[in-house]
């Protein structure tokens, strides 16, 4: 018996490696006259694009975080914290390696979510006025209520340094991950609603960092930055959009945006609601999509699991340390009870007033489990954590808090996932 279990643990931790050499071996994507290397690189690309994938990068990224972290504490400080200066010092790049992940890496997860978001709005779903207001009630609810719990709980301590904004984000990766894993059958609706509401409570997020965050607001930094963002909208207006083009106006408003003091990743959410999601006469496919289909597999494959590698390597003794620690204690009630109370909320609140209705075929039952996948915060939660803090212990212990409320959320919604699929 103990060996069949040992051959499952074996099995089960060979699934991922098997799906990554059947994408690479596969031949449906190979194109007359391609090489087996370039058709290996398109099927690679191909499974990082699956929702599941990114959720699995996620959890190998935070687990090898962990061990390193208790292992090796010093070198992995020391890999991290390590600075590297880019160019001349006026342009404000000696940043750590954590920084690069955090500002660098995370500007073009937050690129993807802008243009996700765009489409949505714009050509898909929530081009409707009543299918957008209930996952925008529903986001608004889940960054209103949790903010309030976790002031509530902590006792007011996480009013210091904007502590009380770390439980209002939705990991779009992990959550859509889950969903995708445990409750497949399920309608459309249901991956649309979760899909909406995350995305608009990432942006949303991302203008509370701009805000709160802000340290020594430069305006002509900022000003550059919008400028050369308004020259990244003319080059699709004037159809200048080649590569080498754009990838430098990108760059530059990135680098303007950091030395402004307002966190650089507002200059991916910025850049991807800036790009064009419908079709222009000619196109074969909008500039949105084929740059979305392009950048996320460096997103879900790269880009986030980096950022976990660097922000999820918290030493054990702070898990101990957090269940005393109120800031922390308020995070996690923040995201376990007040990320589901107020999507819920949220969401019957705009039915309620006639502004908002439930996505074909899908009912109240199927919005629960919406809900508690709300409820993982990570990504964007563990960046709040480090703008935060700039005491390490503090931003472990609120990460601890982060990482226990996710992973919790992630059982409770393959429980209620698995019991709507089965009642589907």
């Amino acid at each position: 018996m103990h060996e069949d279990r040992g051959e499952n643990r074996r099995s089960g931790s060979l699934a991922l490696a098997a799906r990554i050499r059947s994408a690479l071996e596969s031949p449906s994507a190979r194109r007359p006259g391609q090489s087996r290397a370039a058709a290996g690189a398109e099927g690679f690309a191909e499974f990082l694009r699956q929702e599941t994938t990114g959720g699995q990068l996620l959890l190998a990224a935070t687990g090898l975080a962990l061990l390193w972290a208790n292992v090796s504490e010093s070198s992995y400080r020391a890999v991290w914290d390590a600075g590297t200066a880019v160019g001349p010092a006026w342009l404000h790049l000696d940043l750590t390696l954590g920084d690069w992940a955090a500002d660098g890496l995370l500007a073009i997860f937050f690129f993807v979510a802008g243009l996700e978001l765009k489409r949505e709005l714009v050509v898909g779903e929530l081009a409707d006025r009543r299918a957008a207001a209930l996952p925008l009630f529903a986001a608004v609810g889940g960054m209103i209520v949790p903010a309030l719990v976790a002031l509530a709980v902590s006792g007011g301590a996480a009013a210091d340094d904007g502590a009380w904004a770390i439980p209002i984000a939705t990991d779009i990766a992990f959550a859509l991950g889950v969903l995708a894993l445990a409750g497949s059958v399920l309608p459309s609706g249901v991956r649309i609603l979760l899909l909406s509401l995350a995305v608009i409570d990432d942006l949303l997020a991302i203008v509370l960092i701009a805000i709160i965050f802000t340290a020594d607001l430069s305006p002509a930094w900022l000003a550059g930055g919008l400028a050369v963002s308004a020259l990244y909208w003319l080059a699709f207006r004037h159809r200048l959009d080649r590569a080498w083009l754009l990838w430098a106006l990108a760059v530059v408003a990135w680098i303007c945006v950091h030395a402004s003091g307002v966190h650089a990743t507002v200059a991916g959410i910025l850049l991807g609601l800036l790009t064009p999601v419908r079709s222009r006469p000619g196109d074969k496919h909008p500039a949105g999509e084929r740059l979305e289909h392009r950048l996320h597999p460096i997103s879900a494959g790269i880009a986030v699991p980096v950022f976990a590698l660097a922000a999820a390597g918290i030493s054990l003794g702070a898990v101990a340390d957090a269940v005393d620690d109120k800031v922390a204690v308020g995070v996690f009630a923040g995201l376990l009870v007040g990320k589901v109370v107020g999507i819920l909320g949220g969401a019957r609140l705009s039915v309620r007033l006639g502004l908002g209705s439930l996505p074909d075929r899908v009912q109240w039952g199927d919005v629960l489990p919406v809900a508690v996948l709300g409820a993982i915060g990570y990504t964007v939660s563990l960046l709040l954590a480090r703008l935060a803090f700039t005491d390490v212990a503090a931003q472990e212990r609120a990460a601890a808090a982060v990482l226990g409320a996710s992973v919790l959320a992630s059982i409770l919604a393959v429980v209620l996932l698995r019991r709507r699929s089965r009642a589907a």
